[in-house]
């Protein structure tokens, strides 16, 4: 009897220990499955880049160059000759303008995460929130993402017009990390930049959002509605969280347009259109949409052109060219080339005192 009792034991203690070795692997395979991954691969600037989105160029009020790309119809005036005496050294040019290739941004799940640098981690010991899409009640996903900034002025550092004036002249480099921005995962603490948020809270102002979405599908966003993000939803708040997870590609160009505006507000990047750009940059606190166009560059370079561009202005619907761009393991980061419209005087005397 005793052997018994002591064999049934010893099996009921090992099928235990088995059980709880099973669900202890299992739980940890799903905290690695969850666990967001970090690939990526450097950007061929001959192969990733849209070139076309620098269309159109104008000299004056006249097209040069089309290629039936879209402008957002901003001028500097129809006289195509233009002065500028910043400096102390008067400078006589005529008017040009063209759109920009300026900033790479990227949106990654995982803090520290680079897709546009090969897909390295580089930990900066300052503990950040990793991506989260937790379910409501309602059954309205939300999500959170990082998002990083680089200088990238393709045209100069590939120098392809290195003496012009025109172009931003500095090197690839990484500007801006929200990891180490406590505002950028904090709801309350972003209220410092957007208090107007306060404004649009509202069923009215989030519903006049749609005729966003249809000028930005159509052309370009309505700078009126300057607190909507056309299709991707509300541009306020300026931090990472997404209040409605449609997919990765709708919520990563929402958090691209969130981020030039929050350098806007920051006054970290100027405008650089219309007539008070001819002779230089000028800060813009509250941000013209219709100054920016972007290229997705990863996971997938939107190379492929419909309707004969490959290029979106703010706020239009990804329902057509964001079809494919996501994808599991790979294809849930994302980085885009953002093209910024320049009008500028460009130098034909230099004219000395």
């Amino acid at each position: 009897m005793k052997l018994q009792f002591a064999v049934r034991l010893w099996i009921a203690l090992t099928a235990v220990l088995v059980a709880v070795l099973v669900i202890g692997l299992g739980l940890t395979r799903t905290s690695e499955a969850a666990a967001p991954t970090c690939t990526g691969k450097f950007m061929n600037p001959v192969t990733d880049i849209c070139w076309s989105c620098v269309l159109p160029i104008k000299i004056g009020a006249v097209s040069i160059m089309t290629a039936g790309q879209e402008d957002n119809g901003s001028s500097a005036g129809s006289n195509p000759v233009c002065t500028c005496t910043g400096g102390g050294v008067p400078k006589i040019g005529v008017k040009v303008s063209f759109w920009e290739p300026a900033r790479l941004v990227e949106v990654v799940r995982a803090p520290y995460c680079f897709p546009s640098l090969g897909g390295i981690s580089i930990p900066a010991g300052v503990d950040a929130p990793p991506h989260g899409r937790p379910t409501k009640a309602a059954q309205t996903k939300s999500s959170f993402y990082q998002v990083h900034w680089y200088m990238n002025p393709i045209l100069f550092w590939l120098e392809v017009l290195m003496d012009n004036g025109c172009l931003e002249q500095s090197v690839f480099d990484l500007a801006y990390m929200t990891e180490l921005d406590p505002l950028w995962a904090d709801s309350e603490l972003s209220f410092i930049l957007n208090p107007d948020v306060s404004l649009f809270a509202n069923i009215p102002a989030q519903a006049a959002c749609a005729a966003d979405c249809v000028a930005a599908s159509l052309g370009f966003p309505l700078n009126t509605l300057f607190w909507c993000a056309g299709c991707q939803g509300s541009m306020y708040p300026l931090n990472g969280w997404v209040a409605s997870h449609i997919g990765g590609v709708q919520a990563s160009t929402l958090l691209v347009q969130r981020f030039t505006n929050k350098m806007h507000r920051e006054g970290l990047i100027w405008a650089a259109s219309g007539s008070d750009g001819l002779c230089g940059y000028y800060v813009q606190p509250l941000m013209d949409k219709s100054n920016y166009k972007m290229q997705m560059t990863y996971p997938v370079p939107a190379t492929d052109k419909i309707d004969g561009r490959c290029c979106q202005p703010y706020g239009r619907t990804t329902t057509v060219w964001g079809a494919g761009k996501e994808f599991p393991y790979r294809g849930e980061d994302f980085a885009y080339q953002v093209f910024r419209k320049r009008d500028c005087c460009q130098s034909v005397v230099n004219v000395s005192n």
